[in-house]
């Protein structure tokens, strides 16, 4: 930091404490307070957009990974029962195998880099922005701050000048002017870097905000794509594997049957020396 922005820094640190303390008058400005505002939900709501589009594609690969490890599992019960390698239940747990490491195949080789490229690129580039306009709205809130201090300045020079010229010497006749002349030229230089900069943001950020949806359509529209895939892709092989059972299981479940034949099974383990109490 070079000397002249070390003391632009102090100096505005201290404009901060005088307008706390109520002794600098500090400028509100609604219509960018309004806008600043819109901006802070987008900025907050596309960063959390863009984190749970993330979460959302990492717990589908997980998901289906998970799937092939208990297919794994199933495989290996199924195996080492010599009276099951070859029933219907056998058969059922060897499709189910196949179909899930088709659907984790699928994700990694047919739909990773699609959705990347779609979804999780285009958020990031959006967000990349948000630094660029932090940084814009900082400067704009600086220049406030200068423009503050410059007009408290030109106020106190103005409505109490140290002492009355018409009763000082002409060399501090003219020293008094120079004074007052340097203050109104100080706070119309200030004033007009700070409406550049806040007038700029009233116009941009708006357009900004308005821009966001057509930004984000493409993106939205390839991730119901992509779920719609997936989701059609899980049913259909789901669905060749429920033909290995019978066409009365969903009745018997809906009907507790299969609870009934689950705790009659779980009572024979109970029964076991090495199980029982």
């Amino acid at each position: 930091m070079s000397l002249s922005s070390f003391k632009k820094s102090i100096n505005r640190t201290g404009t901060t404490l005088l307008q706390k303390t109520g002794q600098i008058e500090r400028t509100v400005d609604r219509e960018f307070t309004d806008e600043e505002a819109k901006y802070r939900t987008f900025e907050k709501e596309s960063i959390a957009l863009q984190k749970d589009s993330k979460a959302y594609w990492d717990a589908m690969k997980a998901m289906t990974a998970a799937q092939t490890r208990i297919a794994d599992t199933l495989e290996l019960f199924y195996s080492a029962n010599q009276n099951e390698t070859s029933g219907e239940g056998a058969m059922a747990v060897h499709a189910y195998k196949r179909s899930v490491d088709d659907l984790d195949g699928g994700v990694q080789r047919e739909m990773d880099l699609p959705f990347r490229t779609a979804i999780l690129e285009p958020l990031g580039k959006m967000n990349a922005y948000f630094p660029v306009v932090n940084e814009h709205i900082a400067k704009r809130n600086k220049k406030l701050l200068d423009y503050d201090s410059a007009r408290s300045k030109l106020r106190k020079t103005i409505d109490k000048p140290s002492e009355d010229p018409t009763k000082l010497p002409k060399a501090s006749t003219k020293a008094v002017f120079y004074n007052s002349f340097s203050a109104q030229q100080e706070n119309d230089e200030a004033k007009e870097v700070f409406d550049m900069l806040n007038e700029q943001l009233i116009a941009e950020l708006p357009q900004l905000l308005d821009l966001r949806v057509p930004f984000f359509d493409p993106s939205f529209e390839a991730m119901i794509r992509m779920q719609s895939k997936f989701a059609e892709e899980g049913y259909e092989k789901m669905s060749g594997v429920q033909r290995y059972f019978n066409d009365s299981v969903r009745d018997d479940y809906a009907a507790g049957q299969l609870d009934a034949q689950v705790e009659a099974v779980l009572q024979e383990m109970r029964e076991l020396s090495i199980c029982g109490a």
